[in-house]
């Protein structure tokens, strides 16, 4: 292939890393308002009262708005970005009287000026009816304390919600007979697994610049991966009328499923929706930490049941999830905990997964990268490692004995069957990239110091199957360059440049020929957005049909032009041509714009039914000082079958930047909680993220496959690369200090703690 497949660099590379004014706050104009909130103090509670006269003598200040000036009877809605009927619970209002975590929103402050602003806020009184709190997820499940105790709660799904037990959701989904089947194992496993409320990090907080257009309309520009779902929870939020909001979208500093959710767009749309002036919101990064979309803290308790040559038989999963304070996205992150972990032990007879997500007085979680597989992840790798030296196995080779093959109807994976896998080339890649049979399980370094190695395997899915929809449209233009308008945001993963690639391969034209446009509500076809790995597979789809449907058009006309049938034609890129005639594609354009009837423009939309998982298998070695309890990562070894890459370099940015945010959540990122309900981890010097000095030599490798339902026999490869650090990093800790560690992350003083202890009860 000419241009897929091809290491081609990112269209906007150059903007990008000579600082050129492209990301929101560089575009917003300087004399727009400024919009701050005022945000709670208590966990749970009600504003009694709130006194804003003294704040809006302010010089400067434009407007106050608290929950006086928002109908607290009205329709609520969810601030998740996902396909409607939005599965999350409708439990948001624009400001609530009723605050139900520290950083919910008490007001909104807009001034012209960011110190006018600062000062106003210190000058609002707010008078609390302090309510008791409902802060540890394990108590949550029908406790006599309600987060939501309101009326007009609403949940539009059947997920199992229910406000009066503060249920987000709860499900059960099990095939076989579960406990007979354990019941005959050689061996049954349960062990319990924790996942804190991780992060995302990304080095652009959440920021949104709203202005009203020429013709009244409410435009929003957003740091967002979503602008169509964006576009309608705005609207409904306000109660306008959806053509009467606009979202486009700048250049984006990472998203990682945080900018799926609407965190910062409401508040300076409902402030510009009532000035009628300019405004924008840019979160600090403290917001960002206590006030933002973070990863669902789970625990999974996984019973697991195989026989002595180490098959896997039967797997029971049950997932506690806590949503926090509103349910974005719990319904449906909880989902992947079971169902993108189970199907990767394909010779299991039977599978129970049941699950709740409750609602807590926490900040509310939303999407993060793997959404809920990650969780799960963790939880049955590790069990599958600890049943290897159990039966004194090698881990590789335990995976070999149970893994999927083509063909193979995976359990529990909505019936799909699986049509593309080099999973295990990428368990025999991994093995002899880490040096494994060398170096496992652990080696005595001499200085008080061992290294040791783990390894994991893990799933994804490629787009939701018969619910996401991608489009691509395309025109030529002329002189025979083309335009291609997508919705799918660029979140830095490329897929302005990689979806152009699969045009590029369709129209035999080089990448210099195609203009990228994205993502306008108003210019773009609609497509669900960029999250759930769905971009490459589903939007590229798109990108390809409708590439073929205007090649198609091309010819048409070239044909005309020529007197001949469109049968007889050939179209090489840069004519049609029919024997010793021609006509070159930039004549072809000028012939469109007279006396012509063939419109050179196509748009596609496309839905896959199925949703074909890339897979992954990593390892890691690392060297643990016994005396310190240091773990530092030495070498990470991972590979990847993620179908045809469409870009191979940006694909192995996509693995390295994945690997080491799970590297993060093992090893590094924290958080804990005051008594009160307030997060400890409100900046980066508390929060830990690893830089690249953090994480060792990471080497990853593409294996690929070919997915016959993708673009080019292209699956995803977004989400999957985050998975395998969890339990791979686990199981080398345990190899170094013979300590199994069930909860996130693995710290040193949990390493010395535990060998202390180990030692004590030794005695």
């Amino acid at each position: 292939m000419k241009t897929v497949s091809q290491p081609i660099r990112k269209l906007d590379a150059m903007q990008l890393v000579t600082g050129q004014p492209v990301f929101l706050d560089d575009i917003a104009p300087k004399d727009c308002l400024v919009v701050k909130l005022l945000r709670s103090p208590h966990a749970n509670a009600l504003v009694e009262s709130i006194q804003t006269e003294t704040a809006k003598k302010v010089p400067g200040i434009v407007a106050i708005y608290t929950f006086e000036d928002v109908d607290q009877a009205g329709p609520r809605f969810t601030c998740a970005g996902q396909t409607f009927p939005e599965p999350s619970p409708q439990d948001r209002l624009v400001l609530d009287r009723h605050v139900r975590f520290v950083g919910d929103v008490v007001a909104i402050v807009a001034g012209e000026t960011e110190a006018a602003v600062d000062k106003a806020l210190k000058l609002i009184k707010v008078n609390y009816q302090v309510l008791e709190a409902v802060l540890d997820f394990h108590t949550a499940k029908d406790n006599p304390v309600l987060v939501h105790p309101e009326d007009n709660w609403e949940a539009l799904c059947p997920v199992g919600a229910d406000n009066k037990r503060n249920l987000c959701a709860c499900g059960d989904d099990r095939y076989g007979d579960v406990e007979g089947v354990l019941s005959a194992c050689d061996i049954v496993l349960e062990r319990t697994y924790h996942t804190k409320a991780c992060q995302q990090a990304m080095m652009e907080t959440f920021r949104t610049y709203c202005t009203i257009d020429t013709y009244g309309r409410l435009h929003i520009i957003s740091s967002t991966q979503i602008v169509f779902h964006c576009r309608r929870i705005v609207a409904k939020a306000l109660g306008i009328p959806k053509s009467m909001v606009r979202v486009t979208k700048p250049r984006i500093g990472g998203g990682f499923g945080a900018k799926q959710t609407v965190v910062s767009e409401l508040y300076p749309a409902f402030v510009t929706w009532k000035t009628k002036r300019p405004s924008k919101l840019i979160f600090s990064r403290e917001e960002s930490q206590i006030a933002s979309s973070p990863r669902h803290e789970m625990e999974i308790t996984v019973r697991l049941g195989a026989t002595k040559e180490g098959i896997v038989k039967a797997i029971d999963l049950y997932t506690l999830s806590n949503t926090g304070a509103y349910g974005e996205h719990g319904p449906t992150t909880v989902g992947l905990s079971g169902h993108k972990s189970i199907p990767l032990y394909g010779k299991a007879e039977a599978f129970r997964f049941h699950y709740d997500v409750v609602y807590t007085n926490e900040m509310s979680a939303g999407a993060y990268r793997g959404y809920g597989a990650t969780q799960g992840l963790f939880a049955v790798e590790s069990t599958v490692n600890e049943l290897a030296d159990l039966l004194h196995m090698d881990p590789f080779a335990i995976r070999k004995k149970n893994i999927p093959h083509e063909g193979d109807q995976m359990p529990a994976y909505y019936g799909e069957t699986l049509n593309s896998s080099t999973l295990e080339a990428c368990l025999d890649k991994v093995k002899e990239m880490s040096g494994w049979d060398e170096k496992f399980p652990v080696k005595d370094m001499g200085n008080g110091k061992v290294r040791a190695l783990g390894m994991g395997m893990a799933m994804q899915g490629s787009g939701i199957s018969g619910v996401d929809v991608g489009s691509a449209s395309l025109k030529l233009n002329d002189e025979g360059f083309y335009t291609l308008r997508i919705a799918a945001a660029d979140m830095g993963t490329g897929c302005d440049t990689t979806l152009a690639q699969v045009a590029c391969e369709v129209l035999d034209c080089p990448m210099d020929q195609i203009v990228v446009l994205g993502a306008d509500t108003d210019a773009s076809p609609y497509d669900s957005g960029s999250y759930a790995s769905s971009t490459a597979y589903v939007t590229g789809k798109a990108t390809e049909q409708c590439a073929l449907a205007l090649r198609e058009k091309i010819c048409a006309l070239g044909a005309q032009k020529l007197g001949v049938s469109a049968e007889d034609v050939t179209f090489d890129g840069k004519a049609v041509s029919c024997g010793d005639q021609s006509i070159s594609l930039a004549d072809i354009a000028t012939a469109s714009m007279c006396g012509n009837n063939i419109a050179l423009e196509a748009t596609y939309s496309h839905s896959s039914p199925v949703s074909p998982p890339p897979f992954m298998v990593g390892a890691a070695e690392v060297e643990v000082d016994l005396q310190t309890g240091e773990c530092t990562l030495i070498h990470y070894s991972a590979a990847v079958d993620c179908g045809t890459p469409l870009n191979p370099n940006l694909a192995r940015v996509q693995a390295e930047g994945g690997l080491l945010q799970g590297i993060g959540m093992a090893l590094f990122e924290n958080i804990t909680y005051t008594p009160q309900g307030r997060m400890m981890e409100n900046s980066l010097m508390q929060y830990k993220i690893p830089s690249r000095l953090d994480s060792g030599r990471i080497d990853v490798a593409i294996v690929p496959s070919f997915e016959p339902t993708g673009p080019f026999g292209a699956k995803s490869i977004g989400e999957v690369v985050i998975n395998t650090p969890l339990p791979a990093i686990a199981d080398a800790v345990y190899h170094a200090t013979g300590l199994r560690f069930r909860t996130l992350p693995i710290t040193p003083e949990d390493i010395v703690l535990g060998r202390l202890n180990t030692k004590e009860n030794a005695h």
